[in-house]
């Protein structure tokens, strides 16, 4: 087996399938049909995962802002990590009178109950940042015409961008393959997680050559990715760098803990983070920090458009369109504060 020879290590748990014998979304998993075009006032309602993450509450205050403009009627909902509460929430709003609810899920096994709630109550469905499927608790297993509508991020393109700046530091480091392991850490039932760091794995080979990747299962929590790589630093001893990424900069920000509690020097790290919410307190600290880089997600964009997506369907009639996205900017320690992070 060459030396460059990619070799991915699974650790942490693995969320399974569970097939629920369901058809399909026979009228469109975002409300295609049945829903008639508002002609007065609209009334919305979000629903947010993690609302006390800064991303979050940057997505919060960008719809709320939009709504403004629009003279839309908007109730913002933290559903925390609650994932049983998505379709109480959503129940809730249905008996509020909303007529769209945008939401982010904690958890996208609730997908089939909220698609099925949203087209029981009347009301237009559109997702948020993540994925959602209409048939399947798992995003990933579903058919494209089966997700709802989503509004965010190209994940492929974030996740090109994140290893293709963690390429440009590991050549620039002058590290070498036999002593250099790249740490992916996600949570695997997202779908949109999958997809940011098999982007990133592709787009590191294709410009600095393969390295063995260490796939960490975690929570998406700094906690969670935190225990998650400290046990997989110490099941690698001998190990002298080490490249972090992940789905978000939870993820990165627990990695780069867990190295430094092993005894990593940040100079033998190259963390690039996704979402730069995080990432900035290290930088804005000063200090020596293994977070090179991040890509810098606006949220304030994504809850913006999300509002302006619903509008739009409610006030015309027509369908979503599959995907509504946005753009992200890299951003390191010299860049962060004039792109406009705002740190949490």
């Amino acid at each position: 087996m060459p030396a460059t020879r990619r070799t991915r290590v699974r650790t942490g748990a693995l969320a399974l399938s569970i097939a629920l014998g369901l058809t399909g979304c026979l009228t469109g998993c975002g409300g295609g049909t049945g829903i008639p075009k508002v002609t007065g006032q609209i009334s919305l309602t979000y629903l947010q995962k993690q609302g006390d993450q800064q991303y979050f509450k940057d997505e919060a205050a960008g719809a709320k802002a939009k709504a403004a403009q629009l003279g839309v009627r908007l109730t913002m909902v933290d559903l925390g990590t609650d994932t049983d509460r998505t379709v109480t929430a959503l129940q809730a709003a249905i008996a509020a009178k909303s007529q769209g609810v945008i939401v982010v899920a904690p958890d996208p096994s609730v997908g089939p109950l909220v698609v099925q709630t949203a087209k029981d109550g009347k009301v237009a469905l559109l997702s948020s940042d993540d994925q959602l499927c209409g048939v399947s608790t798992d995003p990933t297993a579903c058919a494209h015409q089966d997700l709802v509508p989503r509004v965010g991020f190209s994940s492929e393109q974030l996740g090109s961008a994140v290893g293709q700046r963690a390429a440009q530091e590991y050549q620039r480091a002058g590290w070498t393959v036999a002593d250099t392991r790249i740490i992916s850490a996600w949570q695997p039932d997202v779908s949109v997680c999958g997809d940011r760091v098999n982007a990133a794995d592709e787009a590191f080979s294709n410009a600095a050559g393969q390295l063995r990747v260490l796939d960490v299962g975690t929570d998406n929590t700094v906690a969670g990715a935190q225990q998650q790589v400290a046990a997989t630093v110490a099941d690698n001893p001998g190990v002298k760098h080490w490249v972090v990424w992940g789905c978000n900069d939870e993820n990165v920000q627990g990695g780069i803990t867990a190295l430094k509690q092993a005894g990593v020097h940040p100079d033998d790290v190259i963390g690039v983070g996704l979402g730069a919410y995080l990432a900035c307190q290290d930088w804005a600290g000063g200090g020596p920090s293994g977070m090179r880089a991040a890509l810098f997600l606006n949220g304030k964009d994504v809850g913006a458009l999300a509002v302006q997506t619903m509008v739009d369907r409610l006030r015309s009639g027509k369908d979503f369109p599959a995907e509504s996205l946005t753009t992200a900017a890299m951003v390191d320690a010299g860049s962060w504060q004039s792109a406009g992070v705002t740190c949490s």
